[in-house]
Parts: C-alpha cells; structure tokens; sequence
C-alpha cells in the first residue's frame, strides 16, 4: 500500500496479490484468536485472582500464542490457492486498497457458490467463534465485578478490561460485518470504509488504547495537554 501512495501505479501481480491475501488472512486470523486469549486471561485475573499465576503461567501463555500463530496457517494457505485457482474475468481491476476475498470473489466468473461457503466457514471459525469466547468470558467477568463489595474494586476491575474492550468492538464489528454479511453492489463503498478499521486504524489505535492504562501515561497526558491548550491560548 505504502508503494502504491509513493508511485501512484496500484499495479500488482496476481501472485503478489495471492501473498498479500494470505498474509493479511493469516495475521487476522492471528488477531482474532489473541484477542478470545486476552479475555481468557482477564478472566483468570478477575474471576480467579489467587489461581492466575498458577494458570497463567509461562509456559502456558508460550503455548496459548504459538496456537494462535500456528492455528490459521494451513486453512488460510488453502483458501488463498482455493480462490485463486478461480477463472476471471477480463476485468483485472479490484475496487479496493488491497487484494481481500469479498473483491477477489467479484472478480471471478462462473458459480462461487462454494467458494462463498467456504468463506462464511472460516468467518464462524476464524471470527464468531472466538467473539463468542471473548463474550462468554467477559459474561462471567461483569458477573464477577458487579458482586464486588466496593466501588473501587469494580472501577479497577473494570479498568483492566476497558483498553481490550474498545479494540475487541473496533476490530470484531468492522470484520464481522464485512466478512457475513451478503455479497453485493450496494455494499462497495461500505466495504472499503469498513476495512479501513481493521487494517489500518485499530492497529494505529491499539499502542494508545493501552498506553492508556500506564500511570506514567497518563501522568504525561495531564501535563502535556494543559500546556498545549495554554500555549494555543497565547498564540490566539
């Protein structure tokens, strides 16, 4: 993408295009599954605090990522060869900032019935599944919060799951959204905005949504702002 802004071409070869889709299919996928493990985690820390470092331990947590890594690898190789095995038109054109299965599909000629099918598989496997894991999770953890006695356990409780939270509902719906909902005309344009989220601006957001919950963080923040709304004053 950064090449295509430089040189203003948006020329890629189709098995340049087989890459990228299976890199960003791999990475999703990837995503998705650490995702369903930080609410696991959040889960041992609220719901059974003297058992997280006896569940979580290193080698686990070593475990739980390399899953999360391994896990998608073959499936997406095979859907990636599975499409682009396809007949296409004479159209080479694909209406989108990168080569993704629903642009792809549009391309192709002849029946996709199956290929859709696949598609919507690996979206419930890849994308519902573990959602339903992060919702079953934090099910059990505002359970858990709201029996707590004071105030200010459930505000740090619930400070703890916040930053996860905010990229779960950015990356989760614009993906979700994008990948069952029904191929269509209509939808070319919300396409494009909605994979703007979980391609480029939940990766930029996710550094700052947890920075956030660093005391030094946020301590910079509050000095750093009222100097520059002060200074702004001035110049005006």
């Amino acid at each position: 993408m950064l090449m295509d802004l430089w040189t203003q071409k948006g020329i890629i070869t189709l098995f340049a295009c087989a890459t990228q889709m299976c890199a960003f299919l791999m990475l999703g996928a990837t995503e998705c599954f650490l995702l369903a493990v930080m609410a696991y985690d959040r889960y041992v820390a609220i719901c059974n605090p003297l058992h997280y470092p006896l569940v979580m331990n290193h080698k686990f947590c070593i475990q739980l990522v390399s899953a999360c890594w391994i896990s998608g690898i073959p499936v997406h190789i095979g859907m990636t060869v599975q499409i682009f095995t396809l007949p296409f038109c004479e159209c080479n054109q694909i209406n989108h900032f990168f080569c993704d299965i629903p642009p792809m599909l549009k391309l192709a000629c002849g029946d996709i019935f199956v290929n859709e099918m696949v598609v919507y598989i690996c979206a419930v496997l890849f994308v519902t599944l573990p959602f339903m894991l992060i919702l079953g999770s934090y099910s059990r953890i505002i359970s858990t919060i709201l029996k707590l006695p004071s105030n200010t356990g459930r505000t740090k409780a619930f400070s703890t799951c916040s930053s996860h939270l905010i990229v779960v509902v950015l990356f989760y719906g614009s993906a979700t959204v994008t990948y069952l909902k029904p191929q269509s005309n209509q939808y070319k344009g919300i396409d494009k905005l909605l994979s703007l989220f979980y391609t480029i601006l939940t990766p930029m957001f996710n550094p700052m949504i947890y920075s956030l919950r660093n005391k030094d963080v946020t301590e910079a923040l509050r000095r750093v702002l009222p100097k520059s709304l002060a200074m702004r004053d001035n110049r005006s």
